[in-house]
């Protein structure tokens, strides 16, 4: 009899690299897949399979998933994670590569009862259904726990030599870690994005307002602060040097605001955005700089509507708060700008203002001109 070919699904986790090891220790040939995207990466992977002494292959499906992402059959988890969609995609596309290299199975390193959304056991039997494959997908580590599965019932595996773990604990999987003399004990698998409050709200906004959900915006995501201007456009500043780098690489069609003689941060500024917000953008990389003793601070600006640059006032940070992206609160853009006035000290509603091409932010408690803004070169409009 020939020697049976496994294809495992591999996130990192120590159960993972378990699975991959209890099948090599029955004879099965093994080798693992791992899927990327920009949510969750396969640098966790690499190690485990090296450690378990497979090959990996990587797969990127980042374009399947936006698509699933945009509208998951079976919903979402407390967050914008969609676990069920999310694990059926993977089986599907891990049968797609068993097929193509003639492996005669797939596994992964689910636990039942381990995770509350994907691993209770109706939903291990609707990811299989929803992706097609019920009844074909072994799970080494509790297949005792589960009906008997294609692999083991056409003898690629013997199921006498399969486990019954179930459960969020891991005694049974550091038993086991130290049974196969492991010294690399990865920690329970995560990384994914998708279950971080911060990352999800940014996520949601970003698929909910615009614009359109990109691998380069989903990268994005990951990088500094994020903000919703009071027209709706979507404003991002960088929070460190390698931050500024990265969101410059990152930019495709939005515009690019530098600060010319003070350091501070890149922001990126999303299209479909007024000359207002584009002012409101160089003041906020006017506030998280470090500018103090500068009398003028003008920020240079770059886009599809036209590249120049503006002198901004000093504000506080404070003015950005109604309009920051963060999880368990909604942005404020009808709020309007509101700042300390420099003349009598109130914190106010700004009310913008033009007159012969000069800008300006009037206060709404004492109706001078609190903030000015000065245009050189170039226009402002998105």
């Amino acid at each position: 009899m020939s020697q049976a070919k496994g294809l495992g699904l591999v996130s990192g986790g120590l159960d993972s690299l378990l699975a991959l090891l209890v099948l090599k220790k029955q004879g099965v040939h093994v080798d693992a897949v791992t899927f990327t995207t920009p949510f969750f990466g396969s640098e966790r992977a690499k190690k485990a399979a090296e450690v378990a002494g497979v090959k990996l292959l990587e797969k990127d499906i980042t374009e399947e998933y936006f698509e699933m992402l945009g509208s998951p059959a079976h919903g979402y988890g407390r967050l914008m994670n969609p676990c069920i969609d999310c694990h059926a995609l993977m089986l599907k596309k891990a049968w797609e590569i068993k097929e193509q290299k003639g492996f005669d199975f797939v596994f992964t390193g689910e636990v039942l009862g381990q995770r509350p959304m994907s691993q209770r056991y109706d939903a291990l039997r609707l990811v299989e259904k929803a992706a097609g494959l019920k009844g074909r997908v072994l799970r080494p580590l509790c297949a005792k726990l589960l009906k008997e599965t294609e692999p083991e019932i056409l003898g690629h595996v013997d199921r006498g030599r399969l486990l019954d773990i179930q459960g969020r604990h891991r005694k049974r999987q550091l038993a086991l870690a130290e049974e196969f003399g492991l010294d690399y004990i990865p920690s329970a698998a995560g990384g994914c994005l998708l279950t971080d409050q911060e990352f999800s709200a940014r996520l949601k906004d970003l698929m909910e307002k615009g614009p359109a959900l990109t691998r380069s915006r989903a990268l994005i995501l990951r990088l500094g602060r994020h903000f919703r201007l009071p027209s709706g456009p979507r404003l991002v500043v960088g929070r460190n040097h390698e931050e500024n780098e990265r969101l410059a690489e990152l930019r495709e069609d939005e515009t690019v605001l530098r600060p010319v003689n003070f350091p501070g941060p890149t922001a990126l500024l999303s299209p479909g955005h007024n000359h207002g917000d584009l002012l409101v953008a160089a003041a906020a990389v006017a506030a998280y700089s470090k500018g103090e003793g500068h009398a003028r601070l003008t920020v240079a600006f770059a886009g599809p509507g036209g590249a120049g640059e503006v002198d901004s006032p000093r504000v506080s940070k404070e003015f950005l708060r109604p309009f920051m992206v963060r999880f368990g609160k909604e942005t404020e853009p009808g709020a309007g700008i509101f700042a300390a006035c420099p003349g009598c000290g109130s914190t106010a509603r700004m009310e913008p203002k033009e007159e012969g091409g000069r800008w300006s932010w009037l206060c709404s408690a004492c109706g001078e001109e609190a903030f000015r803004f000065t245009e050189h070169t170039g226009r402002a409009d998105g």
